[in-house]
């Protein structure tokens, strides 16, 4: 059973297909790959979205390639759909339609990186974490972090962001220019690696959060950061969700600026209690990090204690050694795991909303109190400081009537966000999962903009079909 009824999209003709292959086997010869096991590998999730493999993997090197593989299967009216490590949670990556997965993993290069100007250029396969070592020793770093090694070419496809937006923000704030391979093949530049332009639509972020929809991404250009002096990470426990959220409203309205706060409940620090061997209160509980001076970190440490003493908040520790913040954070990105490990074998879906963050406590409250009326378990933890939370949902695949109850918590969780004047992904992005949802959120009225994009940009539907947008009815 799933919770997802995708497009009844038609499939190429047989003919066409291998006509595709055909070209595209003698075109990159071994580096193109029709195996079973890594067609399957290339539409693996880790949600209950069922699988959709392409057809075939073309594994990218260069800019030619991308171009080369598009052309061809515009050709024969063939989909293609760009790879970049596969961490996206909606469907981003599924062929529901089959046709050719472009694998942008070898497109790794660091091009250049302008230390002054504090920007770099870069492949799409530059993975987060291989991009801050390189950057480590010349006293930089790219901030954006959402948890998983993600490429940096699938961030800027999703709109990614993370545990420190609340102070760097999203990938939308951080890419100033991009390449792009269009549908013709040719490639566009979107902007330039000036911090500002008024020259033209911004054409950039029209690219950013497209999720392959629109053209594929073959260079980014992305701001940097300097590495703080001093980072220090901190953990308070809260009686209450509305205590942990009040104070989280009163260090940003005050000023304190805090590079992350998130939000676990009880249930989710119970779980990383079990799974990464912590000791924590089970609780609601504030994991934070402070980046400045050693002055600067300490004034910032000592002004949120007494804020959150002045909402319920208990023992406030904090530590500036590399090894308990590594700890600390580590069994905050390792929270999926932690429960998944609650229920081996149960299925596990990650879905997020955004609210207003005056709005934080109320629809956190309300959905535990949804979750405990459904008799469903689902751990939450929450980028706070922006009002995004995520819930994993935990169900019996083969229990149809425990999957129905999953599939109703998750549709009231996207109505109760909408409601408060949220939306029905924070940075997980539609995909095919939440394609139902766009329209009561934005209207149909954008919807037919973007379809208007969308034919503008791509007038034969190959790229990436099926995401984002549902099909019109009738």
């Amino acid at each position: 059973m799933s919770l997802i009824i995708t497009n009844n999209l038609p499939r190429p003709e047989p003919q066409a297909l291998a006509s595709t292959v055909e070209a595209l086997a003698a075109r990159f010869g071994n580096r193109l790959i029709t195996s079973q096991a890594v067609r399957e590998q290339h539409a693996h999730t880790t949600t209950w979205l069922p699988s959709q493999p392409p057809d075939a993997v073309v594994m990218a090197q260069e800019a030619s390639d991308i171009q080369d593989v598009v052309r061809i299967c515009a050709r024969y009216g063939v989909p293609v759909i760009a790879f970049g490590t596969g961490t996206s949670l909606e469907g981003q990556v599924n062929a529901p339609a089959g046709g050719i997965c472009i694998d942008l993993r070898d497109m790794n290069r660091i091009l250049e990186v302008h230390t002054e100007d504090l920007d770099c250029v870069i492949q799409p396969g530059v993975t987060r974490k291989a991009l801050n070592e390189h950057l480590r020793d010349q006293g930089l770093f790219f901030p954006i972090d959402p948890g998983a090694d993600a490429s940096l070419g699938g961030m800027a496809s999703t709109r990614a962001s993370g545990t420190n937006a609340v102070r760097y923000g999203t990938m939308r704030d951080n890419v100033l220019a991009l390449k792009v391979v269009r549908g013709d093949g040719e490639i566009i530049t979107t902007g330039t690696r000036a911090k500002k332009s008024s020259a033209g639509y911004d054409l950039t972020h029209l690219f950013v959060g497209a999720e392959g929809t629109l053209g594929i991404i073959s260079e980014l250009t992305i701001k940097l950061r300097g590495i703080p002096e001093t980072i220090a990470a901190a953990a308070c426990s809260f009686e209450t969700v509305r205590g942990a959220c009040q104070a989280t409203i009163l260090a940003i309205q005050t000023g304190i600026p805090v590079a992350r706060i998130e939000l676990l409940n009880a249930a989710q620090v119970k779980a990383c209690n079990s799974y990464s061997k912590l000791s924590l209160p089970e609780t609601p509980l504030l994991l934070l990090e402070f980046h400045g001076s050693e002055i600067e970190v300490a004034e910032q440490s000592k002004n949120f204690k007494e804020i959150a003493a002045e909402c319920g908040g208990g023992d406030f520790t904090w530590t500036t050694k590399p090894e308990d913040r590594t700890k600390l954070w580590q069994a905050r990105h390792d929270a999926y795991w932690s429960v998944k490990a609650l229920r081996p074998g149960a299925g596990v879906v990650a879905t997020d909303v955004c609210v207003p963050i005056s709005r934080l406590a109320d629809c956190v409250t309300e959905t535990e109190e949804d979750l405990k009326r459904l008799n469903l378990l689902s751990p939450i933890v929450g980028h706070v400081g922006d009002g995004n939370f995520h819930c994993s949902l935990l169900c019996d695949v083969d229990d149809a009537e425990e999957m129905a109850r999953g599939e109703d918590f998750m549709h009231r969780l996207v109505e109760r966000a909408q409601s408060m004047g949220g939306t029905c992904t924070g940075e997980h992005g539609i995909g095919q999962g939440k394609q139902k949802y766009l329209e009561a959120e934005l209207g149909p009225e954008a919807l037919d903009a973007m379809r208007a994009l969308k034919k503008a940009l791509d007038p034969q539907n190959i790229f990436n079909p099926g995401k984002i947008l549902p099909a019109v009815q009738g």
